[in-house]
């Protein structure tokens, strides 16, 4: 992007730690310390992954007040959260915590709990598994977790199990039918910019522009105006800057105006089938949600499902409480 005078591109800016960034972190480094399980959630583009990245980081390098604690992290990294089961919670354990090479691994039920238990004795250090994408376990899997808790509890030591995931999580977690492990975890959500949007806005553009550089000779407050009251998280600002610096180079617009802004933000960006998607609603999701075929899910998305069937929808989807 000679153009505007970029030295590099805005997905390669470095994280952005708002305010509610760092204050969910500190809830979470407090409540890990007394074990059990924990939900992170937040809608696509909030941070999550970066804040696993950064828990874990700490943790392995014992800053930012896990000085004291020598604590096992444990991964899933089963890319299909789906199929993830008790099994392949157990399989995860197994494989990163740390054992002698005489250690005998065994497996099946009642042989793989037992064994889960000497492992805890023997290495004697609290544990944190973490599993991301968590919105997709089943709800088999979500009552498994509660039982190793048990298990690692039973045998004299502690485990967190960290999940993270869409507001989807957060949702199902809340269910009448999910009380026995909802209403043991402890909820927290990543919030969105907010008021600090523009900050966020200000902070990626001299992040990526050349030191000195007048912001608004490239690009036009009225356009990082807009930019701020229509986007929401740090990857959906990056990703329309990215693409808004593009365009504003093919049209030879500099500085950047805000019809070049309103000519790359997508028409549907806020429209209902998106707000859903962010919050961990997809079509196979919703499929199962209310129990309908795809063509009257996509129907009742477009504002073409008619009668009682659209204002059933409606009703079920409003119950949700995430739009």
């Amino acid at each position: 992007m000679k153009f505007y005078g970029l030295q590099k591109d805005f997905d390669k800016t470095s994280f952005f730690e708002s305010e509610g960034f760092i204050q969910t972190l500190e809830n979470i480094k407090a409540a890990i310390r007394s074990g059990g399980i924990i939900a992170l959630t937040g809608i696509v583009g909030t941070g999550k992954t970066t804040a696993l990245r950064k828990i874990e980081e700490a943790i392995n390098k014992k800053i930012m007040g896990y000085e004291e604690q020598d604590i096992a992290v444990v991964k899933v990294l089963a890319t299909d959260k789906h199929s993830v089961n008790t099994t392949t919670l157990y399989t995860a354990l197994f494989a990163d915590l740390p054992r002698r090479k005489d250690f005998k691994v065994l497996v099946g039920p009642e042989k793989r709990e037992r064994c889960l238990q000497d492992l805890v004795i023997r290495i004697k250090k609290p544990i944190l598994l973490i599993i991301d994408d968590a919105h997709d376990l089943k709800s088999s899997a979500l009552v498994g977790l509660k039982r190793i808790v048990e298990i690692v509890n039973d045998a004299g030591g502690t485990i967190t199990i960290l999940a993270v995931g869409h507001p989807k999580l957060g949702v199902d977690l809340q269910k009448p039918v999910m009380e026995e492990v909802g209403a043991r975890a402890k909820v927290f959500e990543l919030p969105i910019l907010g008021e600090q949007k523009s900050e966020f806005i200000h902070w990626a553009l001299s992040d990526c522009i050349k030191p000195k550089d007048d912001i608004y000779q490239v690009i036009s407050e009225e356009a990082i105006t807009m930019l701020a009251e229509r986007l929401m998280t740090p990857l959906q600002i990056t990703y329309y800057l990215m693409r808004t610096f593009t365009e504003g180079a093919n049209v030879g617009d500099k500085p950047i105006s805000k019809e070049t802004v309103e000519k790359v933000l997508s028409p549907d960006l806020d429209g209902l089938e998106a707000r859903l998607a962010r919050n961990g609603y997809g079509i196979n999701t919703l499929c199962k949600h209310l129990g309908a075929r795809r063509t009257e899910v996509r129907a009742y998305l477009s504002g073409q499902l008619a009668g009682g069937k659209a204002e059933e929808f409606g009703e079920a989807i409003h119950r949700l409480g995430v739009i």
